[in-house]
């Protein structure tokens, strides 16, 4: 059974606006995340390193929006179980604020600490 007080419908469309958004994120950074290609000639090394550095920055924030997206999948799949908002730890429900809050929280609050 799942999350007794929460309707499950408002979570899985939260669920889906939060894929979505990732998803959008994801393809608008793109450009920053391909490989740098700068004129050596034209362009001097700090410009180079400052390049270099937001490329790895925009590669280390998609593989948190891609751990996001792994976790909203295994949050469907909860849902689909009817054991989406149970403590993975202890298997008591989680407090249904802190799932409005993080509709992907795995752990309740006292679990999390």
């Amino acid at each position: 059974m799942n999350h007794p007080e929460l309707e499950m419908a408002a979570v899985e469309a939260r669920l889906h606006e939060l894929r979505a958004d990732l998803q959008a994120q994801s393809e608008a950074s793109q450009e920053s995340r391909d490989t740098v290609m700068l004129d050596q000639t034209s362009v001097g090394r700090l410009s180079r390193m400052d390049a270099l550095q937001g490329q790895a920055m925009a590669k280390a924030e998609e593989e948190r929006r891609q751990l996001s997206l792994r976790r909203i999948t295994a949050a469907f799949a909860r849902i689909e179980r009817g054991e989406y908002g149970e403590c993975i730890e202890c298997g008591e429900w989680i407090g249904a604020k802190r799932l409005t809050w993080d509709p992907l929280a795995l752990k309740c609050i006292e679990c999390a600490d």
